[in-house]
């Protein structure tokens, strides 16, 4: 039998990891300059990427989001483990946001036409909490 809080996780975990592993499909076969712009926007803001080849980063890229958008998707996932996962990938995400010029109007943390694409992924990181959240054990006192 499905518990309640499984049941009421399986739409947000369905249409999030849907689209999280249709995004990592999407760079499986990343051509070079398509690598190249990836991990040059990446390692602009994370620099400890600059080591890695810009093929191999797109193609670990693309596994890291086929395997969250597939643990997502999972419901035998426990629901912490669901969550830390698509927090930590909202989490980078939104690093990318907050570092990149541009992507915020100045001295605000409210994007700017071209910051909308990374900003909205502030959705990610609350669904990822939100499953975290939902996922620790809790006694309840009565």
């Amino acid at each position: 039998m499905i518990s309640r809080s499984l049941l009421g996780q399986l739409p947000v975990r369905a249409v999030t990891g849907a689209f999280v592993l249709h995004s990592g499909l999407g760079k499986r076969g990343a051509d070079r300059e398509t690598a190249e712009r990836l991990h040059g926007w990446a390692s602009s803001t994370y620099p400890v990427l600059r080591r890695i080849d810009a093929q191999r980063f797109a193609k670990l890229l693309s596994a890291g989001e086929i395997a969250v958008g597939a643990v997502l998707l999972a419901p035998f996932v426990p629901a912490a483990v669901a969550g830390l996962a698509l927090t930590g990938f909202a989490g980078g995400l939104l690093g990318l946001y907050a570092k990149t010029p541009g992507m915020r109007q100045e001295g605000s943390i409210w994007p700017t036409d071209e910051g909308i694409g990374l900003a909205k992924d502030v959705w990610l990181l609350g669904i990822g909490l939100s499953l975290l959240i939902d996922g620790v054990p809790r006694s309840d006192h009565r």
